[in-house]
């Protein structure tokens, strides 16, 4: 075995990156990819890599093995100096939550198993989520006597409404995927065996739209959470205008007029 493999069998988080797309990969398969510090800190790394590289104009986030991410490594909770809730959520969730969020790039979650307690957040938090018809979504926080945190108690209600989020959080239901599909807490229930072909498709046509708009889009979007109506019309006019200056809304234009398929470049 050379030392490449060596490598990448102990790193926590894997990625790579080829036209356009970031793949990271949450890499703790034994443990259904459930984080501890080095994979949180790992993963806030990289997007901010993914963030200020120009090549990279999509970043897709899924897991090795049979889970997506298991939440929190409660082994990490016990021990002689086991770190505090508060420093695991200020440091190691929530700061991956904010990145998602706040990079003008489109974040896709690839859901390729369970995703359970921070994982379905996360998962959640991104811009499209998109999971395997085997997997399955559980915000197990009840099961343990904590409450959801890595913004569940924010999106979720706003994705499937406050009398089902409630629920769901209380009793720790098992949600499959076509079900999450059914209700809108995630866009795509995908069978199995298509799912990683969907993924690539989906992440290249992305890859290859006006990246800028998107992040304008994305911005649009994080602000209509706190904004009321007049607010946000005057959002979009300014984001509008913004968007109007760049390359690739000429080239939008320019190629509708000339009947062609438009080439982004994200500029």
């Amino acid at each position: 075995m050379d030392q490449q493999q060596v490598n990448a069998q102990e790193a926590v988080m894997l990625c790579t990156i080829e036209d356009g797309v970031a793949n990271i990969t949450l890499n703790r398969p034994k443990v259904f990819n459930s984080f501890n510090r080095e994979l949180a800190l790992s993963v806030q790394a990289k997007l901010d890599e993914c963030d200020k590289d120009p090549a990279v104009r999509c970043i897709v986030l899924s897991g090795n093995g049979k889970a997506f991410c298991a939440g929190q490594d409660l082994q990490e909770l016990i021990g002689d100096k086991p770190p505090e809730l508060s420093t695991i959520i200020s440091e190691h969730f929530n700061p991956i939550v904010i990145k998602i969020r706040e990079i003008e790039k489109p974040i896709v979650a690839a859901v390729n198993g369970v995703a359970a307690g921070a994982g379905a957040n996360i998962a959640l938090a991104c811009d499209i989520v998109v999971a395997k018809e085997s997997a399955s979504f559980i915000q197990a926080f009840s099961k343990i006597g904590l409450i959801p945190d890595s913004g569940g108690t924010f999106f979720l209600p706003r994705l499937i409404g406050f009398q089902r989020a409630s629920a769901l959080m209380m009793l720790g239901d098992k949600v499959p995927a076509k079900e999450a599909e059914r209700i809108g807490m995630i866009y795509k229930c995908v069978a199995d065996d298509e799912f990683e072909n969907y993924i690539k498709q989906l992440s290249a046509k992305l890859a290859k739209m006006p990246t800028q708009g998107l992040g304008l889009t994305k911005r649009a979007l994080n602000r209509s959470l706190y904004n009321d109506l007049d607010k946000q019309l005057a959002i979009e006019d300014q984001l509008q205008t913004t968007a109007s200056t760049t390359a690739d809304y000429k080239e939008g234009v320019a190629a509708f007029l000339e009947k062609r398929t438009p080439v982004f470049t994200g500029k």
